[in-house]
């Protein structure tokens, strides 16, 4: 793992990238998460990410573990907080491994388990007026 972090400035795919580039990388998977317009049929007006003190522990624990569970040679996760519109992002992960399907099933690992089990919550503000927290299963 290169890079891990919570923050409430916007992120940079390049600087995730960057931290998992290596010239033994045979493959890099980037996921980018985005704020969509949308949630079912409701219209979505902006997202609001809050974390709790200890997300950037977890996030870290989480990456540890799919970095020895996957023999992957870079790990890379960013997770915005704060006021997001629509088009933002809110989160940047990346793995890179000698070959793309160790690439793949690792960063498929790294964005659902930070999605399970890192504490940051997401208010999702609606057109009509209403609003609906969203919390890690």
């Amino acid at each position: 793992m290169r890079l891990v972090d919570v923050r409430d400035a916007p992120l940079d795919v390049a600087e995730v990238t960057a931290a998992v580039a290596d010239p033994a990388a045979g493959g890099v998977n980037v996921f980018i998460g985005t704020v969509r317009d949308h949630d079912e049929d409701h219209d979505v007006l902006r997202l609001e990410y809050t974390a709790h003190p200890s997300a950037l522990e977890r996030l870290a624990e989480v990456a540890a573990e799919v970095a020895a569970e996957f023999d992957v040679i870079a790990l890379a996760a960013v997770h915005r907080t704060g006021v997001l519109e629509i088009g933002d992002l809110a989160v940047v992960s990346a793995a890179s491994a000698v070959h793309r399907d160790v690439a793949f099933a690792a960063s498929r690992a790294l964005i659902d388990r930070l999605k399970e089990r890192v504490p940051i919550w997401k208010n999702q503000v609606f057109a009509d007026g209403t609003e609906n927290w969203v919390t890690p299963s």
